[in-house]
């Protein structure tokens, strides 16, 4: 895990009271992580893993925007680095294949580290500039990240 560099990353660690193997299956089952991945009302309604180094990681999420509209958001991504229940990371900066996105936004990291029987988990958002951070905090990565825990614990839970 990088030191965090509060200019340019977020993070959010917390303790779950389930074991790694259980949340890494909500993170690298499609069917599991369309049920948790962003905050309600807004929803998964495809997902792609293709768990191994330069694999395809997309998401297309909907939800509702503030006029009333809804919105279709198709994030495109690569896996980096993919360590069996204990660490993924991966990158909007790259497409499948190693093929260079056009707009690069994070690059993330998920631990999963067995602790009193559970696990410690954290989830670090790594940007290139001050500005991109402050964007990405603006967006709600606090608060939505920590919902999106919340539901994948819940998930996590019933499995």
């Amino acid at each position: 895990m990088p030191d965090l560099d509060p200019d340019l990353d977020l993070r959010l660690e917390r303790m779950m009271d389930v074991p790694p193997a259980t949340l890494w299956r909500c993170w690298t089952e499609p069917e599991l992580l369309m049920q948790w991945f962003c905050p309600r009302p807004w929803h998964v309604t495809e997902a792609v893993i293709d768990l191994r180094p330069g694999g395809r990681f997309f998401t297309r999420m909907a939800g509702p925007l503030p006029d009333g509209s809804q919105a279709d958001m198709p994030n495109e991504g690569c896996f980096l680095a993919v360590d069996p229940e204990r660490r993924l990371v991966f990158t909007d900066a790259l497409q499948a294949g190693w093929r260079p996105a056009a707009q690069p936004f994070m690059t993330a990291i998920v631990t999963f580290e067995p602790r009193d029987g559970g696990t410690f988990y954290t989830a670090t958002a790594l940007h290139n500039d001050t500005a991109a951070r402050d964007k990405h905090e603006e967006m709600g990565f606090s608060k939505g990240w920590n919902t999106a825990a919340d539901q994948m614990l819940d998930i996590a839970r019933s499995l």
